[in-house]
């Protein structure tokens, strides 16, 4: 993904959001309801009511950009919370942007042999 480099903030915000909603209203969102500066330089993580969509606002330094990912099967793992914000490492946010629930990695599962 194009977009901001590692050790970049990430907040994702709980809840459900209205996939309707452009940059205007994401930034909105992420100053009324996350309490955050939109052009502070993090990304901001929404998801909609299925589960199958998500957005990212992100401020580069010269205007926001907006990704806008949806999955063709599947869902993006969510938090169960309905309000509030939740940060997340970059290395988090580039496990959940690819569908891979971040909240539990198998880091330390033994490999297991075949044949």
């Amino acid at each position: 993904m194009i977009g901001p480099g590692t050790g970049v903030r990430v907040y994702l915000a709980c809840g459900v959001t209205d996939m309707r909603k452009g940059i205007a209203g994401l930034a909105a969102l992420t100053q009324d309801v996350l309490r955050q500066k939109p052009t502070s330089g993090a990304v901001f993580a929404f998801r909609g009511r299925r589960g199958d969509r998500i957005k990212l606002l992100f401020w580069d330094g010269q205007g926001f950009c907006l990704y806008y990912k949806v999955l063709e099967r599947g869902r993006f793992p969510w938090p169960n919370a309905q309000d509030g914000a939740m940060r997340l490492t970059s290395a988090q946010l580039a496990m959940l942007w690819e569908g891979i629930d971040w909240r539990r990695p198998d880091w330390g599962a033994p490999l297991t042999r075949v044949g």
